[in-house]
């Protein structure tokens, strides 16, 4: 009975500190979504202030994702050099930087800069929070935790658009800017209480504070010791990063997956909804600063309550099947949508207005369920430990340079192409997600990480690196 009990707490225990653990991670998600959502609502106010044109709004929203791919890119010899934990601490220092730079700017080139410096701090946090939730997590919540992440980054997103419409009344678009500054200060205290990744200490040869960090985060020491044997098993691969990558035609496989991930994320549509809100508010005919601005906020409220739909199915339902049906619900948003600009809906009655708005929202809700949170767990999940580093660094570096053509890009498209053709041609990507997740994504529900590099590694294809 003693020792049922001494189980029992033992498991309540080691399920507290990882949860503490994956929230604390998950910190740096907020921040990202903090940024991402705040240009939306500062952006009509920057314009007016440097009378600024399309393509310098454009800079000034694409700037940050430059800064992100050259973050992320850095990231890799940055997570190996000095581990997870100094990884996530520095950008948090970044962070506060660029925030407090970004609210004190004195003319559109000097906001760019600290936009940039802003990227880096992102491309950082992007690349290792979910590196480091992948292995701190057990498998069997792997895919949740993973979530979680992305769930703070759309409650950033949320807290950024009400914050901005509030500031809005007075115009005060430098303390939109500023205020992110307070959980930068946050995130920083936070990650000193952090353990280091067990699989990073192992790498390192530090087994014995690897097998103390994993007792603290299993139920048991026998899981422990069988996790880090299997990690031992891992590093037995002599070659690793671009070496590997050269050496080894099944580790290119998984790199080449993950940047195909990246590309799809971003090619859905969904960050031109997060950068440009107001203005499809606009073109949707809602016309008044007070209607776009707390359009804002319901976009944001609905990509939060949406994530808690991944984080509810991805470890029972899985993977795959939940990005098929977002995909899916995506293609559709943006069709629908697309049509109703193409017949003017700016034209219509209010319940065309609100029906347009609807099938926005649902697009949001199809992201937000699917590609948002899971394109970040299969990332983390599909690369080999030898070559996690370099893999990640590779896709998400990939995700930030995809995110700065969309950005870059969405006004010119709308320009050119119109309203109605911009937005079927994104409806029209996600048909074509939905045939790739057929033909090349694995399901990797309740895999261990290093089951899913044995298959990886056997030659399995790719949509059999979870069987």
């Amino acid at each position: 009975m003693s020792q049922t009990m001494s189980y029992s707490a033992k498991n309540k225990s080691s399920k507290k500190v990882t949860f503490f653990v994956c929230f604390l991670a998950a910190l740096a998600g907020l921040l990202f979504g903090l940024d991402i959502g705040v240009i939306a609502g500062a952006l009509p106010f920057i314009k007016q202030a440097f009378t600024l044109t399309d393509h310098q709004q454009e800079w000034i929203v694409s700037s940050m994702m430059a800064g992100a791919a050259i973050g992320a890119i850095g990231s890799g010899q940055l997570n190996v050099a000095i581990g997870r934990k100094q990884s996530l601490m520095i950008g948090a220092i970044l962070f506060v930087i660029g925030s407090l730079g970004s609210a004190l700017a004195t003319s559109p080139e000097i906001l760019i800069v600290m936009r940039v410096l802003l990227g880096l701090a992102i491309g950082i946090a992007s690349y290792t929070a979910p590196l480091y939730l992948s292995e701190i997590a057990p498998e069997n919540i792997r895919g949740s935790m993973i979530s979680m992440y992305q769930l703070m980054i759309t409650i950033g997103i949320l807290v950024a658009y009400v914050s901005d419409t509030l500031f809005s009344y007075h115009g005060m678009w430098r303390w939109m800017l500023g205020v992110i500054t307070i959980p930068a200060i946050i995130l920083l205290v936070g990650v000193i209480f952090l353990p280091d990744s067990p699989r990073w200490l192992a790498a390192r040869g530090d087994d014995n504070k690897a097998r103390r960090v994993l007792e603290m985060l299993r139920d048991s020491s026998e899981k422990a010791k069988q996790e880090l044997d299997e990690i031992r098993n891992s590093l037995k691969v002599k070659q690793g990063g671009f070496a590997l990558f050269c050496a080894n035609r099944y580790f290119r496989k998984a790199v080449f997956l993950g940047v195909l991930l990246q590309v799809v994320q971003q090619f859905t549509g969904m960050n031109v909804i997060m950068y440009y809100a107001p203005k499809i508010f606009d073109l949707s005919g809602f016309t008044s600063t007070s209607e776009q601005m707390w359009g804002t906020v319901i976009v944001g409220a609905t990509n939060v309550l949406a994530t808690f739909i991944a984080i509810g199915l991805v470890d029972r339902w899985g993977r795959k099947p939940t990005l098929k049906l977002g995909f899916l619900v995506m293609a559709i948003g943006m069709g629908v949508l697309g049509a109703m600009l193409n017949m003017g809906v700016t034209s219509m009655d209010m319940s065309a207005k609100y029906f347009a708005i609807a099938m926005l929202l649902m697009f949001i809700v199809g992201f937000a369920m699917s590609a948002g949170p899971l394109i970040w767990v299969l990332c983390s999940e599909i690369q080999p430990l030898k070559g996690r580093d370099f893999g990640v660094t590779v896709s998400t570096a990939t995700n930030w340079i995809a995110n700065m053509i969309v950005g870059a890009t969405f006004l010119t498209m709308l320009q050119h192409f119109g309203n109605a053709n911009t937005f079927w041609i994104y409806g029209a990507l996600n048909v074509v997600f939905i045939v790739l997740t057929f033909m090349l994504i694995p399901e990797t529900k309740n895999v261990s990480l290093e089951h899913i590099e044995a298959n990886l590694m056997s030659g399995k294809a790719l949509k059999d690196l979870g069987k």
